[in-house]
């Protein structure tokens, strides 16, 4: 079965529902992962996706803030999710397609402003949620599995307009780049935008506090998609859709999609 994929923080779901109804039609994706919904389940406007063909939604959501769903065209289980860190965030959530491929969407803790855990409380769970997330994939090993997300952390020096600058900004310093590579390694995770685009500058977030964010271009690769390295094989046709961070209230990130063959 192949089928495309595409993850974006959308920075409110219901405030920008058109855009992401906009998205569907144009890019066409058979599943999409979203984070940062700021809704409850119940008011994520499920109708305006399923009159797209979007029939299944799995979704985990608050009011005012976090919140992750799958829209899908394929039908899709509830897989359940994991409340990392206790903090009592919705920020997982998983699904299960037919072929038996397990997608998992994460919105990570941003981390606040500051990368130090004693003078900064966001921080320390940002740090506390990556360790369980490692020790959940070393306890259960994926395997035949997706996992899509802001993860909030852009870990290369390729992934950011510059590492020197930025190595004492949360979301790239060593602490972080270390902890996420933690996890990458407990499960098996291959890094599929970078297996097929392993060279260059390759961003999918830009500060809403740039007057030109496209002409400044001081992004960050914050948004990945991984799998496991039992079909990491069949991933392909990697892309970032730089051109939605420029379309009308948009999000300040962009979606990124990839293709699998299975």
């Amino acid at each position: 079965m192949a089928f495309s994929l595409a993850t974006w923080n959308i920075n409110s779901v219901r405030l920008r529902a058109e855009l992401v109804a906009r998205l569907l039609r144009e890019e066409l994706p058979d599943v999409l992962c979203l984070q940062e919904c700021k809704s409850p389940v119940e008011k994520i406007p499920h109708d305006v996706f399923r009159a797209l063909g979007y029939d299944y939604m799995i979704a985990r959501g608050q009011k005012g803030y976090n919140g992750v769903a799958i829209l899908s065209k394929l039908p899709m289980e509830d897989a359940g999710e994991q409340d990392f860190a206790a903090l009592g965030h919705a920020r997982h959530v998983a699904g299960r397609l037919e072929n038996g491929v397990t997608i998992h969407n994460f919105y990570v803790p941003a981390g606040g402003d500051v990368p130090d855990r004693e003078v900064n409380v966001k921080f320390g769970q940002k740090l506390d949620y990556l360790t369980e997330m490692r020790d959940w994939f070393h306890a259960t090993p994926p395997e035949k599995a997706i996992l899509v997300g802001d993860l909030n952390i852009a870990p290369r020096e390729d992934d950011v307009w510059s590492h020197k600058q930025l190595l004492k900004i949360v979301s790239h310093t060593p602490t972080e780049v270390e902890h996420l590579g933690q996890v990458q390694d407990a499960g098996a995770w291959v890094d599929i935008t970078r297996q097929d685009i392993p060279q260059g500058q390759l961003y999918s977030w830009w500060s809403y506090r740039a007057k030109d964010w496209d002409a400044a271009d001081k992004g960050r690769r914050l948004d990945h998609i991984w799998a496991t390295r039992d079909i990491a094989a069949a991933g392909h046709s990697s892309r970032v859709l730089r051109p939605a961070r420029g379309w009308e209230k948009p999000s300040d990130h962009a979606p990124v999609f990839a293709s699998f063959d299975l």
